[in-house]
């Protein structure tokens, strides 16, 4: 999959900057369990992701809401990483969501700033039939499309499709975001 708007080709091959910060996201929704398991399991060894020269960080996003085993407690993790929500002061009425993010952005950001993980891949459920999925956030993200790409073919002959969640209209942004590359897992 190449959007039509990227200046790559197919079988173009980009130089970029190193990746060394990886984060693995689980439990962004707390009644999405496929990747909480994985993300308590590399927790406990984490031999499987451990590549030389990578900090590959397993981590559950919503634990209250894993706890409960429900979507979110006060609000959607997914659609709180603005910068209203990033920016506001601690209080005893912010939404645990929010402080939440903030935590997170503390730990894998700040967003949009050098610091930032380099890539987050953050693994989701649904209920709808469209198998695995991986999902970005611009088309003008060469290493994440080129990770897509790579994705693609490993788990050929399935399929794979990649979901670009990139309109002007949209006004939320994820739990992934806070990444200089995002990556959704469906």
């Amino acid at each position: 999959w190449w959007p039509p708007t990227s200046k790559m080709n197919p079988g173009q091959i980009l130089q970029e900057a190193p990746v060394p910060k990886i984060a693995i996201f689980g439990g962004t929704h707390g009644n999405e369990l496929s990747g909480v398991f994985l993300i308590k399991s590399w927790q406990e060894n984490g031999a499987e992701i451990e590549r030389l020269g990578l900090e590959v960080r397993p981590f559950l996003t919503n634990p209250r809401a894993v706890e409960k085993c429900c979507r979110y407690i006060d609000c959607d993790l997914n659609r709180v990483f603005d910068s209203e929500n990033l920016g506001k002061e601690l209080a005893d009425n912010i939404p645990y969501e929010v402080r939440r993010a903030q935590e997170i952005n503390g730990l894998f950001g700040p967003k949009g700033q050098p610091g930032a993980y380099d890539l987050i891949f953050d693994l989701h459920n649904t209920t709808a039939n469209m198998g695995g999925t991986l999902i970005l956030e611009s088309s003008s993200d060469c290493f994440a499309i080129q990770m897509c790409h790579y994705i693609q073919h490993a788990v050929s002959p399935d399929r794979c499709p990649v979901l670009l969640l990139e309109h002007p209209n949209l006004k939320y942004a994820t739990t992934r975001s806070v990444a200089k590359h995002p990556i959704g897992v469906e």
